[in-house]
C-alpha cells in the first residue's frame, strides 16, 4: 500500500503525524530520550527489524531531529544524538504518555512515572496556556487561521464551515 504524505497540508498536527505518526518513529525517539544512541542498542531495546530501524533513523536525521555522528572509524560506526529540534519533541512524548496513563493502563497503574527533578515530585504532562499558565480544556480553546494557512483555501465554503464549527461558543 502506498503511503500518503501529509507533509504539505496546512495543518501542523497533520505535518507532525506525517513525520512521527508510525509507532516505530515515536519509539525510536523515546529511546533517544532514554539515552540510546547506537544502532545496535536501538535494535536490541526495541526488537525492531534492521531495515525498519534504518528507515526511521534516516528519516529522523533527514528531518533534523537526530544527528548522525561517527564514534568509530574501523569500521565506521555512527551514533544518533538528539538535536534541538528532536529534544523539543519531549513535550509531545510526555503528552502521549499522560494520555496513555489516563486511558490505557491496567489496574497495576502506569508502567513508567515521571519525576520533576527540580521539585522532586512525581508528575505528568499538562498543556497550559503559555500566557496565563492555566490549563486549556477544549471548552476554552479555539482554532483559527494562522499566518501560514494558504490564502487560496481560506474562502472555500467547506474550510470556512469547519473553522466556524471550531469557533462556536
Amino acid at each position: 500500500m502506498r503511503r500518503v504524505s501529509f507533509s504539505h497540508w496546512p495543518c501542523s498536527m497533520a505535518r507532525t503525524a506525517d513525520l512521527v505518526g508510525d509507532p516505530w518513529t515515536a519509539l525510536v525517539l523515546r529511546e533517544a530520550f532514554y539515552g540510546t544512541r547506537r544502532f545496535d542498542e536501538f535494535q536490541r531495546e526495541l526488537g525492531i527489524a534492521r531495515n525498519t530501524l534504518t528507515d526511521r533513523l534516516r528519516r529522523l536525521v533527514d528531518e533534523g531531529m537526530l544527528e548522525r555522528n561517527p564514534y568509530a572509524s574501523e569500521p565506521i560506526r555512527h551514533e544518533y544524538v538528539l538535536t534541538d529540534k528532536g529534544a523539543d519533541f519531549w513535550d509531545v512524548l510526555l503528552a502521549m504518555s499522560a494520555w496513555g496513563d489516563r486511558w490505557l493502563v491496567d489496574d497495576a497503574g502506569p508502567p513508567v512515572t515521571l519525576r520533576h527533578t527540580a521539585c522532586g515530585h512525581e508528575t505528568r504532562a499538562r498543556v497550559v496556556c503559555e500566557h496565563c499558565g492555566d490549563a486549556m480544556p477544549i471548552e476554552e480553546s479555539r482554532m483559527s487561521f494562522g499566518p501560514g494557512y494558504p490564502v487560496r483555501l481560506r474562502d472555500r465554503p467547506d474550510v470556512k464551515a469547519r473553522f466556524d464549527r471550531m469557533s462556536r461558543d
